[in-house]
């Protein structure tokens, strides 16, 4: 697979996990690697379930790369979340040969409750979306970052 100096693949589809106990939201970016959005909300029975459906869905979408938000505390460190999130992530890395990247998803659970209400969902809707809508924003984020660390330097080397 063709890759950048970031080892970034330069096209596919990349799929954004929001890793639940009971709901697992995903996200889907385009082909490019540029936008995400929001696609499912699965529930499976324990954390080898929602692997064996995550790597399905992975799969099925032909991603490229698989983004997991890793929840770390608002200092940065780890909790006992993280611990759970990176041992989803192992088991999942077993069931599929696809690239496993973290991406730090403080305050994404905020922040999609946040557009919810805005828009007016609310309720039982809100339950449904926001697991796909966190997968989402932690995907988009993921692919901003990317794109901030491989863009070319925008200064004039002309002058050397």
């Amino acid at each position: 697979m063709e890759t950048e100096n970031s080892g970034r693949p330069i096209h596919g589809r990349y799929l954004g996990v929001d890793y639940g106990d009971a709901r697992t939201g995903l996200a889907v970016s385009d082909v490019g690697g540029m936008l995400a959005g929001a696609r499912t909300v699965i529930r499976a029975g324990g954390m080898r379930g929602m692997a064996v459906e995550v790597a399905a869905a992975a799969e099925r979408e032909g991603a490229v790369r698989i983004v997991i938000g890793l929840p770390k505390n608002m200092d940065g460190s780890e909790g006992f979340r993280a611990q759970a999130v990176r041992s989803f992530a192992a088991i999942l890395s077993g069931l599929t040969e696809i690239p496993i990247d973290f991406s730090d998803e403080r305050l994404t659970t905020c922040e999609a409750n946040r557009y919810l209400q805005d828009g007016g969902a609310g309720g039982r809707r809100r339950k449904e979306v926001v697991d796909a809508l966190s997968a989402q924003i932690i995907l988009q984020d993921y692919l901003d970052r990317e794109k901030r660390f491989s863009a070319p330097s925008t200064k004039n080397s002309a002058k050397e």
